[in-house]
């Protein structure tokens, strides 16, 4: 059964601390140290900074509002440290059972959709746990840069604010699990631990310049099919500065937030049928 499946890879996962580590923490933990030491800095050498006074965001005597800082953290989510970070324990995760040729000793005590499956919901949950440690890091950063600074903390979060929240939160989840579907296809082909890691990598620098420098050279304009379903990093921002609004929304063209959904959709669904299709095939009995 698939809850089977999720039980037992969430054991093995939980097992293994170091991909834990690399995947959850050190993104939000390096953040944090940087994030500190620069307020410290800043502190320190203000007054040799613009003849002692501090950037204004900074030297403002008004309260750190914490609502808004977990607001505006939540359309980073998806930002590349965690998409890259995320891909050790996808790789761990995906291509373990290849590396140390353990598929033939589990393949028989349950179907191979459901031993795909199961490792995909526990890369959510291990998605998921990465993005909130990631919030967490960023309120704590507030928080430090309150106690350096001698500024009061806030909380304000409306009805609005908190939709939007939710949205951006379940955009940049969408985003990430996209882009490990690539990591889960990769394993499944050629069996290897570090083209699981790599070939997302390469992909999703790939298709950065490809959506960058050299768009114009190859015609893509920003609100086409094409450029959607090319680039689902495109269609991430598309859909996050609709969420969010303002005049950045209001110039981009009638009906891009369908093809932006559909881009998405298809590079999370094809990856996934694709592996689970070539996996149900393999050969397992020397992986």
């Amino acid at each position: 059964m698939l809850a089977d499946a999720i039980r037992s890879e969430s054991w093995r996962l939980l097992q293994n601390r170091t991909a834990i580590f690399w995947s959850i923490f050190f993104v939000p933990v390096v953040g944090l140290l940087v994030s500190a030491l620069g307020f410290f800095l800043l502190k320190s050498k203000a007054a040799q900074i613009n003849g002692g006074q501090l950037p204004p965001e900074l030297s403002l005597g008004g309260p750190l509002d914490l609502g808004q800082a977990l607001a505006s953290n939540a359309g980073d989510l998806a930002n590349p440290a965690i998409l890259a970070f995320l891909l050790i324990g996808a790789a761990t995760l995906y291509a373990g059972d290849y590396r140390w040729e353990t598929w033939r000793l589990i393949s028989a005590r349950n179907s191979r959709p459901n031993l795909l499956l199961g490792k995909v919901g526990v890369l959510k949950m291990l998605a998921l746990a990465a993005m909130l440690i990631f919030l967490l890091s960023g309120a704590l950063s507030e928080v430090i840069k309150a106690a350096i600074f001698a500024r009061p903390l806030t909380f304000t979060f409306s009805a609005t604010e908190a939709g939007q929240f939710g949205l951006l939160f379940l955009l940049s989840f969408v985003r990430v699990v996209q882009f490990l579907m690539i990591s889960l296809l990769a394993a499944t082909v050629t069996r290897s631990l570090l083209a699981a890691l790599f070939i997302p990598l390469v992909l999703g620098i790939g298709q950065f310049f490809l959506g960058g420098p050299f768009a114009p050279l190859l015609g893509l304009e920003p609100g086409d099919w094409l450029t959607h379903l090319l680039l689902p990093g495109a269609a991430f921002e598309t859909l996050k500065t609709l969420i969010k609004g303002g005049m950045a929304a209001t110039t981009l063209p009638e009906g891009v937030a369908i093809k932006a959904i559909v881009s998405l959709a298809l590079w999370s669904l094809v990856p996934l049928g694709a592996a689970i299709a070539w996996f149900s095939r393999q050969d397992l009995s020397k992986e």
